[in-house]
């Protein structure tokens, strides 16, 4: 199976635009032959808590019409938004569609950086779900710091590790270099990580899109600069 990791600028608080940039990235890697496609974290709406927060109509839910346009894409899609909960505040999630467009599952992120907790609830479960005889786990970003967290995927049988991310430049880039290699290092599993590139709220995503190896070895890396999408094989 080959798996791809898609990088780009999004437009802050525009679920359409960020939609139609997802929508050509997918095209682009279904031509590569990849099967499923990982996206940023916040992807639909970039990472602009202030926005989201403001208003619910930027909030999202497996159903919505707005992700049509993603469903149809023909492959597999890991995509990351704000959606409700059955409290006042959203949650950082994932949803994760099938190449015929039903939703294979959903994750929402269970560990939430410094200014997210005033912002987020905290999910409870972790995600895992199976495409194509191959075991995915599922985590975001500040996720991935904590290994209780991703050591659990590989005592459940996961051979893949998506990560939807933003890791700004800086202190951003050493971070991804650390956490991710070490991932696949440590727990012998493919990661599969999707970054912010560009102005990405307070931050600005360093990039650097990335699958790395059972072993922590760096198999492809998108650029620093522009929009881009990456594929590897794993299994």
């Amino acid at each position: 199976m080959k798996i791809a990791a898609g990088q780009f600028t999004c437009v802050p608080a525009d679920v359409a635009a960020n939609v139609r940039q997802m929508s050509v990235l997918a095209g682009q890697a279904r031509a590569q032959g990849a099967e499923l496609m990982v996206f940023p974290e916040l992807a639909l709406t970039g990472y602009e808590l202030e926005a989201v927060l403001a208003d619910p109509g930027l909030w999202a839910t497996a159903e919505d019409p707005r992700l049509d346009v993603i469903r149809k894409s023909g492959i597999a899609t890991v995509v990351n938004c704000v959606a409700p909960t059955d409290g006042p505040r959203p949650a950082i999630e994932t949803l994760v569609f099938g190449t015929d467009g039903e939703l294979l599952t959903s994750y929402r992120k269970q560990h939430l950086f410094e200014h997210e907790q005033a912002v987020f609830a905290a999910g409870q479960h972790d995600g895992r779900f199976e495409f194509g005889g191959v075991r995915f786990a599922l985590a975001t970003c500040y996720d991935n710091h904590f290994p209780d967290l991703t050591v659990r995927g590989s005592t459940d049988g996961c051979q893949v590790h998506l990560a939807s991310s933003l890791y700004g430049t800086g202190a951003g880039v050493d971070e991804l270099a650390a956490i991710y290699p070490g991932i696949a290092k440590d727990l012998n599993m493919y990661v599969v990580l999707a970054n912010h590139v560009g102005p990405a709220g307070q931050w600005t995503g360093c990039g650097r899109s990335s699958l790395w190896a059972p072993g922590g070895g760096l198999i492809a890396e998108a650029g620093t600069e522009t929009a881009m999408v990456v594929t590897t094989d794993v299994g």
